[in-house]
């Protein structure tokens, strides 16, 4: 029975691949390939692929398309982008995927990749890999986002989802209505540059904010009961501000907001309105330890520290993402916060395994790019080696 089974299985993955197709995109229509993007939607079933070719003067698709399918649009020609000026529609349905890879939207801000409804019975996945786009909302129900490698020139607003590797403006976790349909993951920001803030606003997941180059954090909203970290990140804020850097408030009574772990981090800003690196209205039970700041280490309201350290001597550079000086080896001493190269974990965003030089590597010449791998840091001869990871082709 478990053969005939497997065989069935196997069958049926087969019969899914040989049903998927292949449509081209090409302004010339060479080859019989569509002259629209749009017209290529409308002729491809679930699962297909759409392979889009550059237009040889660097011209856009002038389109607005709405993808109400589980379809993939690539590039025709490697290592090079394709230009569709128009906004991007993505209608959720239970179980649909849309992939798309190496698109650009060019400087038009009022083009954007948008979610345009909530999922019922089920999820919605939409991957954006490779791309340089304008704004990025896909803040309805029941949606993952899944994001590397992109530079987008305003906001990500996202409800759930894995965020790994991106330039952006401005980064929010944040929903519209509670998740009916929950993921099995948390959300997770891990290795991007944000020149204001990365912010969770959004109460069905736990977040994890790893290892990012920003302005600050904000903390809006968190899942009752959660557990939420804020670990090996770099802040820092060189214009003065009237809030502090890292910033957690939110609604309800105290403590009802989880717990909110701050920990391994590199500050430095401004002082202005406020010389606070920490605040917390005490919706979260909240946590501080082993971060360092060049300015006076000074928290507002209930958090628990320990190994903080103000007025350390730390250069910041928010052109080439770097932070040096006293941050090195001055994270958590603990083996499981330890460096690439095994040594004490260096606080901010090129400390722990988690460390931006996994997201931003040289390119060698435009290879795939492996945009999230998790393996443990100890290994006992009784436990189960787990480890995962996925990449994307550019």
């Amino acid at each position: 029975m478990k053969k005939q089974l497997l065989l069935i299985a196997i069958a049926g993955l087969f019969t899914s691949m040989a049903n998927a197709a292949d449509l081209y995109v090409r302004a010339s229509g060479a080859n019989g390939a569509y002259t629209t993007v749009s017209a290529a939607i409308t002729a491809a079933a679930n699962g297909d692929r759409i392979i889009i070719q550059p237009k040889t003067d660097g011209s856009a698709y002038v389109e607005n398309l709405t993808i109400n399918k589980s379809l993939t649009f690539v590039s025709e020609t490697n290592y090079n982008k394709y230009f569709i000026r128009g906004t991007i529609n993505i209608n959720p349905a239970a179980g649909r995927v849309v992939t798309i890879s190496n698109l650009n939207s060019g400087s038009f801000t009022i083009y954007n990749v948008i979610a345009t409804g909530p999922t019922t019975g089920g999820r919605t996945t939409i991957n954006l890999f490779n791309c340089n786009l304008n704004n990025v909302d896909t803040t309805q129900a029941n949606t993952t986002t899944n994001m590397s490698g992109c530079t987008v020139g305003g906001y990500v607003f996202f409800s759930h989802g894995r965020i790994t590797g991106n330039r952006v403006q401005r980064m929010t976790a944040y929903n519209t209505s509670s998740d009916t349909s929950l993921a099995a993951d948390d959300v997770e920001i891990i290795g991007n540059s944000a020149s204001s803030v990365i912010a969770n606003q959004q109460t069905s997941y736990n977040f994890k904010f790893y290892n990012n180059f920003t302005s600050g954090f904000g903390v809006y909203a968190t899942k009752a009961g959660g557990s939420n970290e804020i670990v090996n990140n770099t802040v820092y804020e060189p214009n003065g501000g009237d809030v502090a850097p890292i910033y957690i408030t939110g609604n309800g009574n105290p403590g009802s907001g989880g717990n909110v772990a701050i920990m391994n981090n590199a500050i430095s800003f401004v002082v202005a309105q406020t010389n606070t690196c920490i605040y917390s209205d005490n919706i979260a039970t909240v946590t501080a330890s082993y971060n360092v700041s060049t300015n006076a280490f000074v928290v507002e309201g209930t958090i628990t520290q320990s190994n903080n350290t103000g007025s350390v001597n730390m250069n910041f550079d928010n052109t080439a993402y770097t932070v040096t000086g006293g941050n090195v080896n001055a994270g958590n001493p603990a083996v499981q916060y330890t460096d690439l190269d095994l040594t004490r974990n260096d606080a901010g965003h090129y400390g722990g395994s988690n460390s931006w030089a996994n997201y931003f590597p040289a390119d060698n010449g435009g290879r795939p790019q492996v945009n999230y791998f998790i393996t443990p840091r100890t290994i006992l001869s009784t436990s189960t080696l787990n480890v995962s990871g996925s990449a994307y082709s550019k």
